[in-house]
């Protein structure tokens, strides 16, 4: 179905892609693999005529192509669901689904009620049935719009799916729908191309799978032929076992950091009590929409709380704006990284300094030279990797974007870190590198609240799990009792009873 080879791209001086091959045959499920800024995002977009290949040369069923523009690639039957979510917030999902080739009527006026079957029988063929095809994109969760992204590119019934991370933002009910549904247009001969870093994904669902370093072609093999830690290898080049730092000791006779009681926000969060302490990360857990992103996002002032009170080193702390979480020393790192932790046309430098521009200058002026050593520190700090501090954040590596949005709080005085599913979508080397980020943190007396989607994470890293189930805390596990089977069955309620419904909070200050 697809041969691409020799295809080199540079980008200012930078190689993305070197002589780069790749093939995908019909009716194949083709996983592609590397760490963040191996290419393959790069080669996504060349294949999809969003770029052109500096050389080399793509066939689609044994037809050479060179696409001129996006239209070219959807001609011959290529769509792809980008990492970067491309839809129109102010429309409805029904419109972005179709965009482009809305089905017509009398005089070739869109058909709202043919429109709306053609969703209707999407939707169907994925189970879903929680979305509007008439609700606005923009009230919709990231999940949700990923799901709609995804809808978007089979709205073309293409020949060739690319696939780039379109998973990480969905929970396991939804990947598996997904995984039905491809499994059916692969039985029909339809190619797909999947890009992920979910290694259980790769295992569960691909049938070859391709490993690119460095722009450079490494490996194709059988999805059973290698074990993990040899992709792993052939990834990064050196043997890496993942692993947790040494977790800090925190002493429960300290004073908590931060005090949170009943804490209520829409109909999401329902009465929310817990502490954290100098040097301790507190896990949130729980099955997905429980309430666990309300929860960060009401501390960080995003949302309205309608009850409850939130204490800050024994001070009470009126927190209704992200402006005032700040003041008081709470910082986010929040989900969609691209939307809400950063400004992607803006260069690395503006969005490192956002937080701190006051700092770096006198009398409303920046003074360029601290600027500039303060950006150099921090890129030196946290490693990361763009040619130049001038460059634009959106050509970095979803791995080196997660690393600004944390860059831009490090020096801003926080002592409280919200991190809302930090390492989604980010190789297993950056994942050791935010791991150690995070243990740093505590080292130096902060206080850290992870909601993590990976299991595991939660155990390795969390000194406290606080189970989340509609809207309240369940359950708190600590120390050797933090296990995968002890949060499922938190999360599950099993041999529990259900909380009281009448929670008593107080009025918000």
């Amino acid at each position: 179905m697809l041969s691409a080879r020799g295809i080199s791209k540079s980008f200012g001086g930078v190689h993305a892609l070197q002589a780069a091959n790749f093939a995908c045959e019909r009716g194949e499920i083709h996983a592609l693999l590397g760490a963040n800024g191996a290419g393959k995002s790069t080669l996504v977009k060349i294949l999809s005529g969003v770029q052109r290949p500096d050389a080399g040369t793509i066939a689609i069923a044994g037809e050479t192509v060179d696409f001129a523009g996006p239209t070219d690639a959807v001609a011959h039957g290529v769509a792809t669901v980008f990492q970067e979510l491309s839809l129109f917030p102010h429309r409805t999902v029904a419109e972005n689904i179709f965009i482009g080739h809305e089905p017509t009527g009398f005089l070739g006026q869109i058909s709202q009620s043919r429109l709306r079957a053609a969703v209707g029988d999407l939707f169907a063929s994925l189970g879903v049935d929680h979305i509007r095809p008439n609700a606005l994109v923009a009230d919709l969760s990231l999940s949700d719009r990923q799901l709609v992204e995804i809808f978007k590119a089979l709205s073309r019934k293409p020949r060739l799916l690319i696939l780039d991370e379109g998973t990480s933002a969905l929970g396991r009910k939804e990947v598996q729908r997904l995984f039905a549904l491809l499994r059916k247009l692969r039985a029909g001969g339809t190619s797909v191309i999947f890009i992920s870093h979910r290694m259980s994904e790769i295992r569960e669902f691909v049938d070859r799978m391709t490993v690119f370093r460095n722009g450079h072609h490494v490996a194709t093999v059988a999805a059973n032929a290698a074990s993990d830690a040899e992709i792993v290898e052939m990834m990064l080049g050196q043997r890496v076992e993942r692993s947790f730092p040494t977790k800090t000791v925190v002493s429960e006779a300290e004073a908590p950091l931060l005090e949170v009681a009943g804490l209520a926000a829409g109909s999401d969060l329902k009465g929310v009590s817990l502490t954290v302490r100098r040097g301790e990360v507190l896990g949130i857990a729980g099955l997905e929409g429980q309430g666990q992103g309300t929860l960060l996002l009401t501390l960080f002032g995003a949302y309205r709380r309608a009850a409850g009170t939130v204490r800050i080193d024994g001070a009470p702390a009126r927190i209704g704006t992200p402006w005032q979480a700040k003041a008081r020393g709470i910082a986010l790192i929040p989900e969609d990284r691209k939307t809400e932790g950063l400004v992607l046309p803006m260069s690395v430098r503006e969005n490192i300094t956002f937080s701190v521009l006051a700092r770096l200058g006198r009398f409303g002026f920046v003074s360029p030279a601290k600027e500039r050593r303060f950006v150099e520190s921090m890129m030196q700090r946290l490693a990361v990797k763009a040619a130049s501090m001038g460059l634009p954040a959106r050509s970095l590596s979803g791995g080196n974007q997660q690393k600004l949005v944390l860059a831009k709080w490090l020096e801003t005085g926080a002592d409280v870190f919200l991190f809302y599913d930090p390492t989604r979508g980010i190789d297993v080397g950056t994942k050791q590198a935010f791991y150690e980020l995070i243990a740093g943190l505590t080292r130096e007396g902060k206080g850290v609240v992870l909601y993590s989607t990976e299991t595991s994470e939660l155990i390795g890293l969390c000194q406290r799990v606080a189970v989340m189930d509609d809207g309240r805390i369940a359950e708190t596990l600590e120390g050797d009792a933090i296990t995968e089977e002890n949060i499922l069955a938190a999360s599950l309620r099993m041999g529990r009873a259900r909380p009281d419904e009448a929670v008593v909070v107080e009025a918000a200050q």
